[in-house]
């Protein structure tokens, strides 16, 4: 679903660059759905220095991209110091998770084995694609299993005990 983080914050969206100029960010969401942009107040923005509460005054769309006004910033110059920071919500104002979806925070670094009790290593990353989302599951001598995230290779994913057990398809090792 989500790029996020190891508490109850996650990365909802990341600030590419400036657009115009009073004040207003171009942010790639990281959401499934973006539309939940429209529902945020406060946010926190992630640098690589600090972290600033910032309110939401106004978020429209451009192309895949969403454009996002802050209450009280109206210059470029105030801006700036924000391109390329994360956008940070509460897990709880992020998303309704239904049954069998995930944040991705929660599956990165999960223990895989193959539903034969092998383990296959660790959920290093994972591809957005158009038609599923495809794990990249890699072992300590850097081999990699692409696996589709799909009913019928995902058998049990358990978030508490950090474990995911998966069937892999013919061909996929």
């Amino acid at each position: 679903m989500s790029k996020l983080c190891n508490d109850e914050r996650i990365t909802a969206g990341k600030i590419t660059s400036t657009h115009g100029l009073r004040g207003e960010v171009k942010v790639y969401p990281l959401l499934d759905d973006p539309d939940r942009f429209l529902d945020f107040t406060k946010v926190i923005i992630r640098t690589n220095r600090a972290e600033f509460e910032e309110e939401i005054e106004n978020v429209r769309f451009f192309k895949n991209l969403l454009i996002v006004k802050f209450k009280g910033i109206d210059d470029i110059n105030d801006i700036t110091k924000y391109r390329n920071a994360e956008i940070r919500v509460f897990r709880e104002e992020a998303a309704d998770l239904e049954e069998g979806q995930y944040f991705e925070v929660d599956l990165i670094g999960m223990d895989v084995e193959n539903d034969d009790g092998r383990k296959l290593g660790k959920l290093k990353k994972i591809l957005h694609t158009g038609a599923n989302d495809v794990y990249i599951v890699g072992d300590d001598s850097g081999k990699e299993i692409l696996i589709p995230a799909i009913k019928q290779c995902i058998l049990e994913v358990d978030i508490d005990e950090g474990f995911m057990k998966v069937h892999l398809l013919e061909g996929l090792e």
